[in-house]
């Protein structure tokens, strides 16, 4: 079993800015660099079965993560490895295929787990929708941005 998740920051958390600073100007002409880079850290968290990859501290910005994610599902489904990184530190997360298994791990941490690959597509198209709810959620605006719809249709 595998999970992904996010959250918004708690209330004082200085990541609580990246979501009201977006309300300043007009979302729906946020660039992508901007929206990768400044705006709407989250907590995220991906496990595998009872193997923590990432732990629910880690903070990232949920754009950067939806892209990269998406990229990580199309790269996966062509029966290719893949991985993806965070702005904020070091770690990468590797995705390798094994047969019918992909094989997650991380830079960081010599732990890893295996998931069935549909299993780890069908959790990232959840993931997808979940981001794209949540922000447009919060701001009606980003449903006519360009970047937020290229992972709005997963």
């Amino acid at each position: 079993m595998i999970h992904l998740s996010f959250s918004l920051p708690e209330p004082g958390s200085p990541w609580l800015k990246t979501w009201d600073s977006v309300k300043q100007g007009d979302p729906a002409a946020i660039t992508e660099m901007d929206l990768r880079y400044k705006h709407f850290g989250v907590n995220f968290e991906l496990t595998v079965g009872d193997v923590e990859i990432v732990s629910k501290k880690r903070f990232v910005t949920l754009v950067d993560l939806a892209l990269s994610l998406s990229d990580v599902v199309n790269r996966i489904s062509s029966g290719e490895d893949a991985a993806f990184g965070f702005t904020e530190s070091e770690e990468v997360i590797h995705l390798r295929r094994d047969g019918d298994l992909v094989v997650v791990s991380s830079s960081m941490h010599p732990a890893q787990a295996s998931v069935g690959r549909q299993e780890l597509v069908g959790e990232i198209f959840r993931f997808l929708r979940a981001a794209h709810y949540r922000l447009v959620a919060e701001i009606p605006e980003l449903s006519a941005n360009p970047v937020i719809r290229r992972f709005s249709s997963k």
